[in-house]
């Protein structure tokens, strides 16, 4: 089969791979329908180190299922499902409260000789913990929508959720990323009234805007957390969600969150270390977020996208094939495109 592969920085193929097939009796092969490329991936894509062997790369899919090993009870052949973007076993102490991303057998598309989610087809571990049944065809219009549901539309639930956003709170999206999109409509859907967006490419503001976001501030570093406290009467927002994942949006965070408030980061950390002394101290400030737990969420973000209540996959704004993929990376990177949808 054919599947994407990362050589180094700027070195992404699309290359003849062996086909997957059940390993143990607890996997699932799915045929994929539909991936993506995650900002995520942008990182390795920008920095990684060159080598002569490419690693498999990509993290969200979704598909049909092909064939299942013996023990596999929770999916059957012929199924659309959606994976999230690390594969648990669900059973586990640390799945059990919901924190699948620190399943006991789980791990990462891509690593020790798992196969990743920018190819024809995936093995899945753990199939009946980690794949999730999609009741709808391969040729839906909603595909777009629920295969956010595998990281990017979890991912901004986990920092509204963890930032304790509700209706009796402010909140300022950090990032106009697909991922910090996806918080603002987070946000919205568990009630906020009031979400500043702190982005400034107009197009995916305007987005931002469709989403709920109340207000949009394009200015950076002070001057930006002097115009969100301009916005919220000179104190911050109770809440900000922090989806980039750099330094200086943290920074930006801690400037613009209201005394006694929480800043929760799912933007992937690209610092080992940050300003989180006596200051934040002083102002009962709570940092919280992290890795999303996607499992935990997938049933129950569905419904909203089954019944038209949100529609996170407009993040998508340009659709490749496979072989495509390359430029996809580029056209990100380049911030030529949001997000990519990959069909295979």
């Amino acid at each position: 089969m054919r599947a994407t592969l990362i050589y180094g920085a700027g070195d992404i193929r699309v290359e003849d791979v062996p086909d997957p097939k059940p390993q143990a009796p607890t996997d699932a092969v799915v045929r994929v329908v539909s991936a993506c490329v995650c900002g995520s991936d942008l990182w390795p894509y920008a920095s990684r180190p060159a080598t002569e062997e490419g690693g498999r790369i990509g993290h969200e899919f979704l598909g049909v299922v092909e064939e299942t090993g013996p023990e596999v009870r929770g999916v059957r052949t012929g199924e659309l499902v959606v994976a999230p973007f690390v594969y648990a076993d669900n059973t586990c102490v640390f799945c059990a409260e919901g924190l699948h991303t620190s399943c006991l057998n789980g791990g990462g598309w891509g690593n020790d000789g798992v196969d990743a989610g920018q190819g024809e087809a995936v093995r899945v571990p753990y199939a009946d913990g980690t794949l999730v049944r999609l009741p709808v065809g391969e040729d839906s219009a909603l595909l777009p929508s629920l295969l956010t549901l595998s990281d990017v539309f979890p991912t901004g639930h986990h920092c509204a959720v963890t930032a304790g956003v509700s209706p009796r709170t402010a909140v300022t999206v950090i990032g106009d990323g697909a991922v910090g999109l996806c918080a603002v409509l987070a946000a919205r859907r568990l009630g906020a009234e009031r979400i500043v967006l702190m982005g400034r490419h107009a197009r995916r503001t305007a987005l931002g805007r469709d989403f709920g976001a109340t207000d949009v501030v394009p200015e950076r570093g002070e001057e930006g957390v002097a115009r969100v406290r301009e916005l919220t009467g000179g104190f911050g927002t109770h809440a900000v969600l922090e989806c980039v994942g750099t330094l200086p949006a943290l920074e930006t965070a801690f400037g613009v969150v209201r005394d006694g408030g929480a800043v929760s980061r799912v933007g992937l950390p690209q610092y080992a270390q940050g300003p989180v002394g006596r200051d934040v101290f002083s102002r009962n400030i709570t940092l919280t977020g992290g890795v999303a737990p996607a499992r935990a969420y997938i049933e129950e973000l569905m419904p909203d996208i089954l019944d038209g209540t949100v529609e996170p996959g407009r993040v998508f704004d340009r659709t490749v094939g496979l072989e495509e993929t390359p430029e996809a990376y580029r056209a990100m990177a380049a911030r030529e495109a949001l997000k990519v949808l990959v069909r295979p």
